[in-house]
């Protein structure tokens, strides 16, 4: 009886397969019903995660279109960062502090650097580097509100664009410019005399507008993609923090790799070598340019401590291969992204206030007399604002 029960001998063999296939089908079928059941903060645990190899920049989400509107739609574990105390808390009160002193260090430089300094060269330089500074300090209430808000933007596609743009159009604008002061330094310490042949305010105005424009250029891909999303279910939106998961494996994954080598790498590169021979030849100087040349080593530390961060954290997301991410790296770069905007609060004292000559000129700008002297405007005559330096200097 039991020879007669076997698949082979009832015949059931040939449908068994078939039954099998069927059974995986009905399966496959009830998941996928599954997966649209979502709980009320528009989330779930459950979500397959492409396993294509890209790790993405941001949080990476799924599109939800309902009623003719779009939504992104991200798991609880990814949530948690986006909610935690160091994004609504310590995130915001970071560039609050950033702004309070940032924004009148940069503007009071600007100010006496339009009106109480000489226009020479290094002098414009100065000038677009307080402008970048300033306007990106301009900027953090947004940021500021938003991260308060626990990561809610309420100002519209428009501004969060914009916003988006005009942030990291002037972090890369400051780095650029960082780089040509520091060739401008090299040339006029290291090739005095040749400089005297190209160096002139319409070079540098013509070298400082390459530069803006070159910044819009890295960042004006940004502006063309939306960058502001309804969280589905919820009443919060927002900013370029959850981003559509096919638009950071197609887009943004390459966008950021170009960015970091163009933007960071190559004008580090350029001032770690016109750095390195500018302090070779003031140190070879003996003593005499000491505080020229410390000056010229605090700006390089300062660029590589508050710009590193960020950009190695997206060569190591961008390095390897991930199954799936919950945004704590995420979290992590947009730490070091408010790592950077302290840049924008160190250079005015780096490059301004540390001159006795800029700090008189601020103290008669704001309380003296507007009478000028031939040595108050001559405060900034070469890159360096130190009265140690004007003797290299004027040789430029």
């Amino acid at each position: 009886m039991m020879h007669r029960m076997s698949l082979g001998d009832t015949g059931m063999s040939k449908y068994f397969l078939p039954l099998l296939l069927v059974c995986c089908w009905k399966v496959s079928t009830a998941v996928s019903a599954d997966y649209d059941d979502y709980s009320f903060n528009g989330t779930d645990d459950n979500q397959p995660m492409q396993q294509n190899g890209l790790c993405p920049r941001a949080i990476p989400a799924e599109t939800v279109i309902e009623n003719n509107k779009t939504f992104l739609r991200i798991s609880k574990t990814s949530r948690v960062p986006l909610g935690g105390p160091l994004i609504v808390v310590v995130l915001p009160s970071f560039y609050t502090l950033v702004f309070l002193i940032g924004l009148p260090a940069n503007a009071l430089a600007l100010w006496v650097l339009t009106t109480r300094v000489e226009k020479l060269p290094s002098t414009i330089f100065l000038i677009n580097l307080a402008t970048a500074d300033l306007l990106l300090c301009l900027l953090l209430p947004l940021k500021i509100s938003y991260y308060f808000l626990g990561n809610h933007w309420p100002f519209g596609e428009v501004m969060c664009r914009f916003t988006t743009t005009a942030f990291y159009g002037n972090m890369y604008c400051s780095i650029l410019l960082l780089a040509c002061i520091s060739v401008d330094r090299y040339f006029a310490v290291a090739h005095p005399f040749f400089a005297r042949s190209f160096r002139s305010s319409a070079f540098a105005m013509g070298t400082c507008a390459v530069v803006w424009v070159v910044a819009v250029l890295f960042t004006l891909p940004l502006t063309l993609f939306r960058q502001s999303f309804p969280l589905h279910r919820t009443k919060q939106t927002l900013c370029h923090d959850v981003l559509p998961r096919e638009e950071e494996v197609k887009y943004y994954y390459y966008y950021f790799i170009i960015l970091v080598a163009c933007g960071f790498l190559t004008p580090l590169l350029i001032m770690v070598l016109s750095s390195g021979v500018t302090l070779w030849v003031l140190l070879g100087s003996g003593g005499k340019y000491a505080l020229a040349a410390k000056l010229t080593a605090l700006m390089l530390i300062s660029v590589m401590t508050f710009y590193s961060p960020s950009h190695i954290l997206l060569l190591l997301h961008y390095s390897h291969s991930c199954l799936q991410s919950d945004g704590m790296v995420y979290v992590a770069y947009i730490g070091s992204l408010a790592l950077s905007t302290c840049n924008s609060c160190v250079d005015p004292f780096i490059y301004y206030y540390v001159s006795d000559e800029f700090r008189s000129n601020v103290k008669r700008r704001l309380f003296g007399h507007r009478k000028d002297s031939a040595v108050s405007v001559k405060t900034l005559k070469e890159t360096l604002p130190s009265k140690t330096f004007q003797h290299s200097q004027s040789l430029g």
